[in-house]
C-alpha cells in the first residue's frame, strides 16, 4: 500500500507572480517539508470562509457538497493528494456510506476546501511529497513562527474602503452585515478582524 503523510494548513496568501491566484501551504504534520499549491481565487475563498468561521448568507458550491452528502449520509473519510504530472496536483475524496468506499477524482483545492468543511484529514503521497515538497530548517521554523500565517483573502479594496480603524462599533457591524449581504467574503473577513481586536 502507497505511504502517505498527513498534512495541516498553515497558511494561505495572495501570488504576486499571478494575478488572481494564492499559494496554499500545506506542512507535514509529523515532519518539516512544506507542500505549497496554487489555486484559483475562488477556491482559495472557500478555503477561507470555512477557516475563518464566516458563514455567508446563501450557500456556497462547497457547502452545497456538504449539505448534499449529509442528506445522503455520506461521510468524508480523509483526502489524498495522489499524483502529480507536469506540475498539475491530483486528488482524490474519500468517501464512505454504509461500508461502501468511494474514491472521486477532484483537484486538491476543491478537495482541501470539502476536507475543512467535514473536518477530515488531509494526506499526501509519500512520491507527491519527494517531488514538490521543500524542506524546512530549524531557522526557517523560527522565522516562520514569528509571522501570524492566516489565511488572507485577497486585499482589494482596502484602499477605496479608507482605514478600518476610523469606524465606530456599530458602524462595523453594520458595514460586515452589508459586506456578508453583498457576498464581499474577503471585506467580511478585514472588518471581523478589526471587530475582534477591539473585543
Amino acid at each position: 500500500m502507497e505511504k502517505l503523510v498527513e498534512l495541516e494548513i498553515l497558511g494561505l496568501s495572495s501570488n504576486h507572480s499571478q494575478s488572481g491566484s494564492f499559494t496554499l501551504v500545506m506542512g507535514e504534520v509529523e515532519g518539516s517539508r512544506r507542500l505549497p499549491i496554487v489555486i484559483g481565487m475562488f477556491e482559495a475563498q472557500a478555503i477561507a470562509i470555512e477557516i475563518e468561521k464566516i458563514i455567508p448568507n446563501r450557500p456556497m458550491t462547497h457547502d452545497l457538497f456538504r449539505s448534499f452528502a449529509e442528506s445522503f449520509k455520506f461521510k468524508i473519510e480523509k483526502i489524498v493528494i495522489s499524483d502529480m504530472k507536469e506540475g498539475v496536483f491530483y486528488a482524490k475524496i474519500h468517501c464512505n456510506s454504509n461500508s461502501t468506499l468511494v474514491e472521486i477524482d477532484s483537484r486538491p483545492s476543491d478537495a482541501i476546501a470539502i476536507a475543512v468543511r467535514f473536518s477530515s484529514q488531509i494526506f499526501c503521497a509519500e512520491k507527491v511529497m519527494s517531488e514538490a515538497a521543500i524542506e524546512f530548517t530549524e531557522e526557517d521554523k523560527r522565522e516562520e513562527s514569528k509571522k501570524e500565517i492566516k489565511p488572507e483573502p485577497q486585499k482589494v479594496a482596502a484602499k477605496k474602503e479608507g482605514s478600518l480603524k476610523d469606524f465606530s462599533l456599530d458602524k462595523l457591524n453594520q458595514l460586515l452585515e452589508k459586506a456578508i449581504n453583498n457576498e464581499d467574503y474577503e471585506r467580511a473577513a478585514r472588518i471581523r478582524d478589526e471587530i475582534n481586536k477591539r473585543n
